[in-house]
């Protein structure tokens, strides 16, 4: 019964948002003729145009593309990203110059990469997912060690009293201890990713949000464009509640941390 009445307040809060943005164009196209339509679209002209979107599998087919792309983006940069955070920890030296190098690394936008990506792979599948990954790589490396570094170090003088080697230690007792700092860190690196992808789609693809994204910029449809960035937040909404968020609150329970 609490769920449900959960879900309903969302559902409540959302209406509300959207009703906050009908007003704000109300106000600002019919009352006041601050702007005009095609400047900033009225919701219902976004929801009509994902509808038709959504009828010619425009939709559909941009965003089956860029799902596999990002989740493929987003596994090489969890890999990449995961040995660079161990290695950094293991290594005192790399850690004094590496590491805030890595953190300078991830400041850079991630269209920074584009022109390395296009020289390197060319207009392709593989320069899109190069800059995917490399948006990322950078979050998912420092959570990593940021996670390892800040284990309580009893934990690991315990487990090496019991006589565990580097493996067993990394697997049951750093990597499960540094969980919560790495899946925070993932959710930052996929929100990174998506950025990523947007650009590289947008400047590579014949398929795919951004493409779609930026045929409605090149037609100067802003309900497309706006139509568009709704999917990309639903999506991100959707990844949080039914990925991150779960794997969030299986780890509060597992360590006593649930609130009841």
């Amino acid at each position: 019964m609490n769920h449900i009445k959960k879900q309903f307040q969302n559902l409540i809060f959302y209406l509300l948002l959207l009703a906050l943005w009908e007003l704000v164009y109300i106000a600002g196209v019919d009352i006041l003729k601050i702007w005009k339509p095609y400047i900033f679209p009225s919701p219902l002209d976004v929801i009509k145009t994902l509808i038709f979107l959504w009828q010619d599998q425009t939709l559909l087919i941009a965003v089956s593309a860029s799902l596999q792309r990002i989740v493929l983006g987003c596994g090489i940069s969890v890999v990449i990203g995961t040995i660079i955070g161990v290695i950094i920890v293991q290594f005192p030296y790399l850690e004094r110059n590496f590491s805030s190098l890595i953190l300078g690394m991830q400041t850079l936008p991630s269209i920074c990469w584009l022109p390395f990506a296009i020289l390197w792979f060319g207009l392709s599948e593989s320069s899109i997912l190069f800059v995917t990954a490399i948006g990322s790589v950078f979050a998912v490396s420092i959570a990593i060690e940021t996670g390892i570094k800040n284990i309580n170090p009893l934990y690991i003088r315990a487990a090496r009293t019991m006589g565990a080697d580097s493996i067993k230690l990394y697997r049951h007792v750093i990597f499960p201890a540094s969980l919560p700092a790495v899946i925070s860190g993932m959710k930052q690196g996929w929100s990174f990713a998506w950025r990523a992808l947007m650009a590289g789609e947008m400047l590579a693809a014949t398929k795919g949000l951004g493409y779609v994204l930026m045929m409605g910029r090149d037609l100067a449809d802003i309900s497309q464009v706006m139509a568009v960035m709704v999917v990309i937040i639903a999506l991100g909404l959707l990844v949080e509640k039914l990925i991150f968020g779960k794997i969030e609150i299986s780890l509060r329970k597992k360590w006593g941390l649930d609130r009841a």
